[in-house]
């Protein structure tokens, strides 16, 4: 925080977006930022649709007693109209002790009153939600550089695919190979950190799925799509776990080895089946291979986007599986 004076401060901070890991770190930062200047700062948060004309202006006026204050607004898009007239009067004149910060979803709801404070000359810092891979990608790169380390665009590519796309999760995965390695973060070192999930395949994909375990099943999915291994035999892989299942089922209990015969598949492949079948319904499985056939269908032509079509297929298997009434 070196080098943050009392000029440097923004007397008005508009946090604009919804994805909390950002909206969050604005505010951290803030508070730091406020606090490298005066350590005795009063920090004061407020929800904007509890929050009075009455009591901000008290917040916003000078103090008798002196003293920086940071005033921390949270859900600014809920903030009724007497109170949006308000703070925006204030903002055209700021009180050079006192920095607002408000945050705001960034939708239609309150949009006046951001545009306002922008218009206002607030310094608006973005916290949407990241929604194309280009901006995941530099994310990941932006954390390593954060965290003082440096990081390869087929890195970043290769702890996506492992990780997935949730930022805190993939803020935690950078912070940990920067506090594991020498902060050089090529492919291969994420490949050797996440090496237990280099070998997965289609079947690793299904037999997740078949027992209802969607985040093991979606991150064993996206790893395989990012290793290279082709959507259409994870397709395959699924239909047929959800085949074998089902055929298990219908030939009642029994001993895998005794079964092994009248079903034409090797008995340790029953017993599997035996176990993934348990909490299933013929009405769930069934509803299964339609999900499976629909899924191959898309995988093999009918699709633009066939990661999608697998993932939707995982969670529409396993959405059958809980309809089965485990």
């Amino acid at each position: 925080m070196g080098g943050v004076t009392p000029a440097s401060l923004a007397p008005i901070l508009l946090v604009l977006g919804d994805e909390e890991l950002l909206a969050t770190r604005a505010v951290t930062e803030a508070i730091a930022r406020v606090r490298s200047v005066d350590p005795e700062v009063d920090v004061r948060e407020y929800q904007a649709s509890a929050l009075t004309v009455g009591e901000i202006a008290e917040m916003l006026s000078p103090s008798l007693f002196g003293g920086r204050r940071l005033l921390i607004l949270r859900s600014g898009q809920d903030a009724r109209k007497d109170l949006v007239t308000a703070l925006l009067a204030y903002a055209k004149n700021p009180d050079p002790e006192v920095q607002l910060l408000v945050l705001h979803l960034g939708a239609a709801k309150g949009k006046a009153f951001a545009d306002g404070l922008r218009a206002a000359g607030a310094t608006v810092v973005p916290a949407a939600k990241l929604k194309g891979h280009r901006e995941r990608l530099a994310f990941v790169r932006d954390e390593i550089r954060r965290a003082g380390g440096k990081c390869t665009d087929d890195a970043a590519e290769a702890l996506i695919a492992a990780v997935g796309n949730d930022l805190r999760e993939l803020a935690a995965a950078c912070s940990q190979l920067i506090a594991d390695t020498d902060g050089r973060i090529s492919a291969d070192t994420v490949s050797r950190y996440y090496r237990g999930r280099v070998e997965v395949t289609g079947f690793t994909v299904a037999d997740a799925t078949m027992v209802g375990d969607v985040p093991a099943a979606l991150e064993a999915l996206r790893w395989a799509l990012h290793v290279g291994v082709d959507p259409v035999p994870i397709a395959d892989a699924l239909a047929d776990g959800v085949r074998t299942v089902a055929r298990v089922a219908s030939a009642g209990r029994g001993n895998p080895y005794q079964l092994a015969s009248s079903l034409g598949m090797p008995a340790w492949k029953i017993e599997r089946a035996q176990r993934q079948g348990r909490g299933w319904t013929p009405e769930g499985l069934v509803r299964a291979m339609q999900v499976a056939a629909e899924c191959n269908a898309a995988v093999k032509g009918g699709s633009d986007d066939r990661a999608y079509a697998l993932e939707r297929a995982v969670f529409s298997v396993a959405a059958a599986r809980q309809g089965s009434g485990r």
